[in-house]
């Protein structure tokens, strides 16, 4: 009786365990889009927009008159000349841009932290996590 059992254990473990992986892993690790919109010159620069500046920020910049845009970008681009020298460099700008969506992604979070965490103490419980995540699905609460 031994004999049948661990032959069973041996061909479902031969099986399992000498396939070829199901899932596709891909090779190249791609960078996240700078911004959600659509990269087109041609048509608009609000890809670019986002990228520079941040989603949020750009948002904001889309209300302000020329002349205020400009007198805030002016402010920005001090910032991005890290070593004052009155120029901006491709790698001081590629440092902004990281900044910029950094910033972005951290705001993201705590906004998706705010979100759902319901009775704001400060810890998302999983109860919470269901009622903010899938709870409007089924218009109520999970039990």
């Amino acid at each position: 009786m031994l004999f049948p059992r661990l032959l069973l254990c041996l061909v479902a473990w031969a099986l399992c365990g000498s396939g070829k992986p199901t899932e596709r892993k891909e090779r190249v690790v791609r960078e996240a889009p700078l911004s959600a919109r659509e990269h087109d010159d041609a048509q608009s620069f609000d890809y670019d927009h986002d990228a520079f500046l941040g989603a949020e920020e750009a948002k904001s910049f889309d209300q302000l008159t020329p002349e205020e845009s400009k007198e805030r970008l002016g402010k920005i681009v001090g910032k991005i000349d890290e070593d004052g020298d009155g120029f901006v460099t491709v790698e001081e700008l590629k440092a902004w841009i990281k900044f910029a969506q950094k910033r972005w992604i951290y705001e993201d979070v705590e906004r998706q932290w705010k979100g759902h965490d319901l009775n704001e103490d400060g810890l998302v419980s999983w109860e919470e996590y269901k009622n903010a995540t899938y709870g409007y699905i089924l218009g109520r609460s999970w039990g």
